[in-house]
């Protein structure tokens, strides 16, 4: 029997799975509803595939879970997360439905369907006695990827850099279900302008705009941007000032940094941290700086992407082609850390982060087998 045979015959237990997962509300920042979430994974793990699950615990957001199957020298590492952008209640209020061909619910798409799909893979595996026997698969879920992976970073990173391979269950590009082989890094700043207050009416010439020398610098910071590069710079949000009679003395803003390569990361970094007033009496104070590396397109991440490829065409009818995104992932850590890295193996869909996402159920056990196939090969 074939794995994506195996897989398609056991669609009413993975659809059951995925119903359950989906109705439960995690949260990124919701401790308790993500534990549940974590515990619930940790056992279907080993339910279907009889490997190991460990509860990392962590004191701020819901614990990780380290899942191992096989005991081999060479580890293949999965990257997976289990918490939502949903709120508490949101399940209740639009729980699990399927529809002409297509699944609805909070995180179904981003990311619960991938998960369960990365565990169906390992369970066909183990149940046709094909788990290569110098593997170890490791399964990690991240239980705070939708708010960056602040407590998470660190062990995605220890495990890729033991790894051989590293396959993130994020969902493809759409809308032709391309895995990614590149994603831009991003950097986050906060830029802090001072000047002199003063009365709009009556002392206008006293006062120094923190509102004035912060638009000089979004218009340079702006300039900055660079499409043939692929760096983008994007001042998200401004604040300041406290009247309109008043000149101001703070001014604030947020800037959003995308970038291709670590070269051009530090170039900009380095840009931004030597800003300069052009104003006199004001001052510009700078924090901040890369929070994701770029997952940049390596020889090893492009003969993965080959390997899926033929996969695909020989096996399973599966005509992939590769992209890349603005966008980051877990994957971006894992790459930086020199594991080759494929992105995108997750379920094909539509709708992230919106009341309407959704998934594609007939293409849950092609998907599923390609993640297979990629263990057993690579």
């Amino acid at each position: 029997m074939s794995i994506h045979t195996y897989i398609e015959d056991n669609m009413t237990t993975f659809l059951k799975l995925l119903e359950e997962a989906v109705n439960m509300d995690s949260p990124s920042r919701d401790k308790v509803l993500g534990d549940r979430m974590a515990g619930w994974f940790a056992l279907q793990f080993q339910r279907l595939t009889g490997g190991m699950a460990e509860l990392i615990p962590n004191f701020l957001y819901g614990d990780q879970v380290r899942c191992t199957l096989g005991s081999g020298d060479r580890q293949v590492l999965i990257i997976g997360h289990y918490d939502t952008v949903w709120l508490k209640g949101e399940a209740a209020r639009r729980p699990f439905t399927i529809q002409d061909g297509k699944a609805y619910g909070p995180g179904v798409y981003d990311m619960k369907a991938g998960v369960l799909q990365a565990m169906f893979a390992m369970r066909a595996l183990v149940q046709l006695d094909r788990l290569p026997k110098d593997t170890k698969i490791v399964l990690l879920l991240n239980s705070d990827e939708e708010i960056g992976s602040p407590t998470s970073r660190a062990l995605v990173e220890e495990e890729a850099s033991k790894s051989i391979a590293s396959f993130v269950l994020e969902p493809p590009t759409e809308p032709i279900g391309a895995l990614k082989t590149w994603r831009k890094g991003s950097a986050h700043f906060t830029i802090q302008v001072h000047g002199v207050s003063a009365h709009a009416g009556v002392d206008h010439e006293k006062g120094i705009s923190a509102i004035e020398e912060m638009s000089r610098q979004i218009q340079y910071l702006h300039s900055l941007t660079d499409y043939d590069l692929g760096t983008t710079i994007n001042v998200g949000t401004v604040s300041g000032g406290i009247g309109s009679n008043v000149v101001a003395d703070y001014a604030e803003a947020q800037v959003d940094v995308r970038i291709v390569s670590m070269e051009e990361a530090k170039r900009i970094e380095r840009v931004i941290r030597e800003l300069r007033p052009t104003l006199a009496g004001t001052s510009v104070h700078v924090t901040g700086g890369i929070r994701r590396p770029p997952m940049e397109r390596t020889e090893e991440t492009g003969a993965l992407f080959e390997l899926a490829k033929t996969i695909g065409q020989n096996e399973l009818g599966l005509a992939l082609e590769e992209a890349g995104t603005g966008g980051v992932s877990d994957g971006n850590f894992a790459a930086a850390c020199g594991s080759p890295t494929l992105d995108g193996l997750g379920s094909k869909g539509g709708l992230a982060h919106s009341p309407d996402e959704w998934i594609e159920l007939g293409e849950i056990a092609v998907r599923a087998a390609l993640l297979a196939r990629l263990i057993e090969e690579v």
